[in-house]
């Protein structure tokens, strides 16, 4: 059965924050559609991440262009550098995966590139060859429902936006197949109409729920 890592990136949990309801939308339907497929929940706010500091910075070079081995390297270094790998392992070990996170400042709460900076492993999760980098990550799947203040979509905030941006960036460096993300913007815009807009993104996220298990009875 496929297995599906739901990550979300708001601290105000499901009560306050709307991208939490959205989500919401989306995983009930895997469950009630698709009770098969494993579901593992992960709030970035509460994970314990390492952080790309300088005994990280460190451990990463000594391994991949030094000759030192994970035993040779200081505690703080080793600590760190299993922790990445462990958190990179879990990730490798899902087929499907639903990104949960708001537009702050332009970009993503600074959690969700934490986070991803632990992805980033030569010769696990991507490749150096003669013509480039090479995604690893092949046959997954994912998906972001994102949430936005302001009016992004089809303004010249578009060019601003770096949040959804990086991330299909990062995640197709990676090798994973990105489906559209859904996006509920102008949320600060039009207080009014925020129960319209965060009804219409939740139909947008229960369709893609549908699509992704299309993808798995396929796969299956």
């Amino acid at each position: 059965m496929g297995k599906l890592l739901y990550i979300t990136a708001n601290p105000k949990g499901l009560e306050k924050s709307k991208g939490l309801k959205i989500g919401e939308a989306f995983i009930n339907t895997i469950k009630e559609e698709c009770p098969e497929m494993e579901i593992k929940t992960i709030d970035l706010f509460s994970l314990d991440i390492a952080h790309m500091d300088s005994e990280l910075v460190s451990a990463r070079g000594k391994l991949a262009g030094y000759g030192y081995t994970v035993d040779q390297l200081t505690d703080g270094e080793r600590e760190k550098i299993l922790k990445m790998h462990a958190l990179a392992d879990d990730f490798i070990s899902y087929d499907y995966y639903v990104f949960v996170s708001p537009i702050w400042n332009l970009s993503s709460p600074a959690v969700l590139k934490a986070y991803l900076d632990n992805l980033f492993i030569a010769g696990k999760t991507f490749a150096h060859t003669a013509n480039g980098p090479k995604g690893l990550l092949t046959g997954k799947k994912a998906i972001h429902i994102n949430t936005r203040g302001g009016l992004y979509t089809g303004t010249p905030m578009k060019e601003l936006e770096c949040g959804d941006r990086y991330l299909r960036i990062a995640l197709n460096f990676l090798g994973i197949e990105l489906m559209d993300t859904i996006i509920a913007e102008a949320l600060d815009l039009y207080p009014q109409k925020v129960p319209e807009i965060v009804e219409k993104a939740k139909q947008e996220a229960i369709q893609a729920a549908k699509e992704m298990i299309k993808m798995q009875v396929l796969q299956s």
